[in-house]
Parts: C-alpha cells; structure tokens; sequence
C-alpha cells in the first residue's frame, strides 16, 4: 500500500546491489506516490535519487491482441499448415480473419513460412514449424517498455503496433544515513508527551529551512500592464500629470474637427474608423456633466463656431480647407482612433488658464484594421504633451531624446512626416539592438495654430505632442512575435503568470 512504500523501498534497496528504478520494483505505484515517498526519505539522508526521463514504448490495441492470441503471420501459418492438400487464398480471410489475412500473408510469404501456387492460386506449408517472433518481441516490450534492437521498434511502429511517450522513474541508492527500519518523526511536541515523558524516547523531525513552501494561487499582471506602470513611472517622474481617459466613445468633433483633420479625410472612412450605430449623432460639446464647480467656465459655442470657421473659411492666419463643413458629421458618434481626442479636450480646459503644463495618457484605442501577426482592431497608445512659451522643434527633439533615454533607446532619427494637427511632423526611428536595425517606435510633432487658437489658447503658446503603441515596446521585451498572443482570446494564461516582472533601462 501507498502508505507502506517508504518501509518497501529500504526494503528493496537491502535486497539491491546497487541502485534499483522504480518503475521496475514498484510498477503499479502512481509517480505522485513513489515521489512523496522518496521525498521522505532523501529529507532524512536515507536515500539518494536521480530523476531519469525516457521514452516507453505502449502497446497499441491491435499489439495486445497479438501478444494475446498470437501475430497475423502465425495465424495464417497454422491455417495453412493445418490443411493438408494446401489453402486456397479466396478462402484465408474466412478462417483467420479479413485483417489477419491481409498483413498476415504477406508477412509469412515474406519470411518462406508458406508458398504460393500461382497457378492453383493455393497456400501451402513451407515448415512444420515456426518462432512467432512477432509475439515474443511485443512480449518483451510489454514487460520491459523497450527493446534492444531499435530497428525492431522502428519497424512495429510503422505496423502501428507500438506508440512511444515519455516516461519518469527514479534511479535510488542508499543514503548516508540509510537503515532497514523508517523511524516515524514527530512533527509536534504535544503536551501529553511533555507529561507522560514519551518525549524521552521519541525523534523529532527537524525543519528543513530549504524547502519551498507551496505555491499560493493569485492573480497576475498582464505584460502589457507591467510595460504600462514603467511607462506611467517615467512621466511621473518627468512632471507629467495623468489625463482622464474613460470615454472610449467620443464624437467625430473632439477625435477629428477640433485637431484640423478635415471630414473627407481617409481616417475618416468605414474602412478606417469604427462608427456607432445606435446612437447615431451626439449632442454639440458642452461643459462636462460630472465637473465640479471648481472646473473653469468655457464658452463651448464660440470653439464650435470657431472649429467651423477654420474649416470652411480659414481663420488664426490659415486660410482653412474651404470646404462647407458639415454639423451632422462632426456629431456622429465614433470608437475613438486616438487618445489625441483626450489631449484636445485637456487643451482646451487648459484654455481657461493658460500656464506651463505637461499631460499623458495609456489607453485603449480603436481601428478597423486587418488583424494580423502586428495589427490589431483595438490597441494601447502612450501619449504626452506638453504646452509652454517659445518652444521650438529643437527642443522637442531633445526631450525625446531624454524621455527615450530613460527606455534604454538612446540612437534615434528623425524623419519629416505628415498629420493634419501637427506642424512641424516627425517620425521617431530607434535603433533596434536585437534586430540590429532601425524601427519606427513614435511619432511626434508641435500642435498646428489652426487646432490651439480655436480652443482659446496664447497666440505665444506651443505645445509638443508625441505617441507610440504600448504592444510594440512589450513585444520586444518579452519576444512576443505575434501580437495575437499578447492581446485577446489567444493569451496563454501560463504566459501571463509566469512572465518576468518589467524593468526598463533607466538612467
């Protein structure tokens, strides 16, 4: 019994010269069982064990039945043999079986255990006698999960009469402190040993400081969540304050019309942008519902007739798209395709008083993009800002040389590129150390006038806008390369428990 096993392995160990496995002394012990109980034993140096790992071959059902009743060759070899005048062939299938004399036939003809007259079309003895080989190998296999002569394996698999799976047993020796008889230890001094003296003549079982206690079930912090704490850490300590970014649902005016991106624009299409359907348009913006009275007072009219106005006409110096704006599209209701829409709304609170200030976000976006190995409909994107007088592009480029600094990314390039709200443009190139390659990890840029002055803000004032994907950051560091399995219903959840925790190169 399971109990008993400790007792029976310093049993077979005494009878052993040597070590013994086992899978050999105690076949029908579960491994659970034999490891408890080696456990045991190496933690009071009684044993020594190593863990060996093989390959078992398993007899299939077809392979039992052989080692049962006997191989198909045999089979047709007795038949044959037992009629005299020969077998005729039509009539093998009836004594032995259809299968037995489709595989047996050609086996037995193939080791000269029968012969076939061609012209009679008739089976006939070859000898009196023959070794089921076929049986005695599948015997041995049975027994001993193997097999000498690997060709023997590698034939009676391609029979499929054999199958292979890993295997765990234990090699055990005698340990230091190895005897015949396993002293039970106590685990607790009790107060009636203390008082009837048993205490005397008992052993104790020490602590064993080493051992690892059990694993407590938890949660764990998805990969993406840990890349965003190291993210939401450097704008911390870069000044930044965290925007609100809870309305996943905005309208076409604060995602598109109040950052100058004009409505026949491509990001604005079915094919690019998710649309709600039901409702369909909002309300024009207003003050915020949930603000409190300490939120300053905006004149909500006066930007949306100012946002219209540098639309259609031009207005601030610009001379505009000149196109007839459209109310009803600027109302309509869209999964926002940028946390930007956050940062205008910011901006133009900011508006009320204007003063130095620095903002940023990480959160969920939306894209009617075709999922692939790197694309996703929905993803997360860092944004900051920062608004101040007399900055200059120059001093956008140094500070992206500092905040990417503090992610280990200190080769950077700068390419001129195009958005509506934002002029200068760059793109942010990184050079790649793994890939040993330069990638694009950002985009940048100082907001247009078109877009600030709307809002009310100092002809005087600048202010900086840059954003990357959080995925691609989180990728690297883990070497996801696929993006499926980072985010949605692929996620392996072992990966999730198991990942390191996240450190990013900071200086």
């Amino acid at each position: 019994m399971a109990i008993d096993l400790p007792t029976q392995v310093l049993d077979a160990l005494s009878y052993a010269n040597g070590s013994i496995l086992t899978a050999e002394s105690f076949p029908s012990e579960s491994f659970t069982t034999v490891k408890s109980a080696l456990d045991r034993l190496s933690s009071r140096e009684m044993v020594l064990y190593k863990t060996i790992e093989r390959d078992e071959a398993i007899l299939t059902e077809e392979a039992q039945g052989i080692v049962k009743h006997g191989s198909h060759e045999a089979k047709v070899f007795e038949a044959v043999r037992s009629a005299v005048e020969g077998l005729r062939v039509s009539d093998l299938p009836g004594i032995v079986g259809k299968e037995s004399a489709k595989v047996g036939q050609g086996k037995a003809l193939a080791g000269k255990w029968i012969k076939l007259d061609r012209e009679k079309n008739i089976l006939k003895a070859n000898m009196d006698s023959i070794a089921d080989t076929t049986r005695e190998q599948l015997q041995t296999i049975e027994r001993t999960k193997t097999y000498p002569d690997t060709k023997v394996i590698s034939d009676l698999r391609k029979r499929k009469l054999l199958k292979m799976q890993k295997a765990i047993t234990f090699e055990v020796s005698k340990g230091p402190k190895y005897a015949r008889e396993f002293v039970k230890e106590e685990t607790d001094l009790t107060a009636e040993m203390l008082a009837s003296g048993a205490w005397k003549n008992i052993k104790l079982k020490p602590y064993n400081f080493k051992s690892k206690g059990a694993l407590t079930l938890s949660g764990a912090l998805h990969p993406l969540n840990k890349v965003r704490h190291e993210f939401r850490q450097i704008f911390f300590e870069m000044g930044f304050e965290e925007m609100p970014t809870n309305r996943f649902v905005e309208t076409g005016f604060w995602n598109f019309d109040a950052l100058f991106v004009p409505q026949q624009h491509p990001a604005r299409d079915l094919q690019d942008t998710f649309y709600i359907s039901d409702p369909l348009r909002a309300d024009k913006p207003g003050p915020d519902p949930m603000a409190g009275e300490g939120d300053p007072k905006l004149d909500y009219e006066q930007y949306w007739n100012d946002i219209r106005e540098v639309h259609e006409n031009g207005k601030f110096g610009s001379i505009g798209y000149r196109y007839p704006w459209k109310e009803d599209e600027a109302l309509r209701l869209v999964l926002r395709t940028h946390t930007t829409s956050t940062s205008t709304y910011m901006l133009h609170k900011l508006a009320a008083n204007p003063r130095p200030a620095r903002y940023f976000s990480v959160d969920r976006v939306f894209r009617n993009e075709t999922v692939d190995a790197t694309h996703l409909a929905e993803f997360h994107q860092v944004e900051g800002v920062i608004a101040d007088f007399g900055l200059t592009l120059g001093g956008l480029i140094g500070f992206m040389e500092v905040f990417f600094g503090k992610m280990g990314i200190h080769r950077l390039r700068f390419k001129p590129a195009y958005n509506p709200y934002t002029e200068p443009s760059m793109e942010i190139f990184g050079f790649h150390e793994g890939l040993n390659k330069w990638v694009e990890i950002g985009n940048s840029g100082m907001f247009r006038p078109e877009m600030l002055e709307s809002m009310g803000l100092p002809k005087e004032m600048r202010i900086y806008g840059w954003g990357l994907s959080l995925e691609r950051p989180t990728m690297i560091k883990y070497g996801v390369n696929n993006i499926r399995e980072l985010l949605g219903h692929k996620v392996d959840l072992n990966f999730v428990e198991s990942n390191a925790a996240v450190r990013l190169e900071k200086e």
